[in-house]
């Protein structure tokens, strides 16, 4: 069984909540600045995200929860 609150990568996240369709997409939208995490521009693709953090991306803040992320629209 896994710890529901383990980081998990910033480009894994990316996909799993939809924000990108595959790994090379999320590879894109990191290294060209468009992704920030709890208001700062990340570039790295293995950021590790815990519960909690703000990933704002295509306009939507998703946020790291131990189950699933929750969108807001800004």
């Amino acid at each position: 069984m896994s710890d529901p609150n383990a980081p998990i990568k910033l480009d894994q996240f990316l996909k799993w909540s939809n924000a990108a369709q595959t790994g090379g997409e999320a590879k894109l939208l990191i290294q060209s600045g468009q992704v920030r995490v709890n208001g700062e521009i990340e570039t790295r693709r293995g950021r590790k995200l815990v519960v909690g953090d703000r990933v704002l991306v295509g306009g939507q803040m998703l946020i790291v929860s131990d189950q699933a992320h929750r969108e807001e629209a800004i």
